[in-house]
């Protein structure tokens, strides 16, 4: 039986504020009342991080509300998790992020077909002010182009 949610909740300034080079999809580990939470869709990557700590990762300030018919086993909205890779992953992640200027980024966390929640995060180098400058005159010039291409074919 093949499951179908519509649950993503997308890192929005992540493609702005970073060049993604890499893209890894790992498990997170979670509590009962936050996989509650996530398919209600309370959840931001908003300022969230993942860091390698003692051969696995986590990820950081990630914030999942707390589950509202959630009693005295409710989760702290700000913990660190643990994300499920593969440990030849985790080393070639850690391997990136000793170079200068690259980290780790959650970009989205969603449900696959199978109930789980997942985390696609990337090795990330941080973008300059002249490179935002440009990604903005990349999209105005796209969202011109349609526009064009909409009153041509109407």
């Amino acid at each position: 039986m093949k499951l179908k949610s519509n649950i993503r909740i997308l890192n929005k300034k992540a493609k702005f504020e970073y060049i993604i080079l890499d893209r890894y999809t790992a498990g997170i580990q979670l509590f009962g009342t936050e996989i509650k939470s996530i398919r209600e869709g309370k959840a931001s990557l908003v300022d969230s991080y993942c860091a390698v700590e003692h051969g696995e990762m986590y990820v950081k300030q990630m914030h999942i509300a707390e589950y509202r018919f959630g009693s005295y086993a409710n989760h702290e909205v700000k913990r660190d998790r643990k994300l499920l890779l593969q440990r030849r992953e985790i080393r070639k992640i850690e391997r990136a992020t000793k170079e200068t200027g690259k980290t780790i980024i959650p970009l989205e966390l969603f449900i696959n077909d199978k109930g789980l929640a997942k985390m696609e995060i990337a090795v990330c180098q941080g973008k300059h002010t002249y490179d935002k400058r440009q990604s903005l005159r990349e999209a105005d010039d796209k969202r011109q182009m349609d526009q064009l291409k909409k009153r041509i074919y109407e």
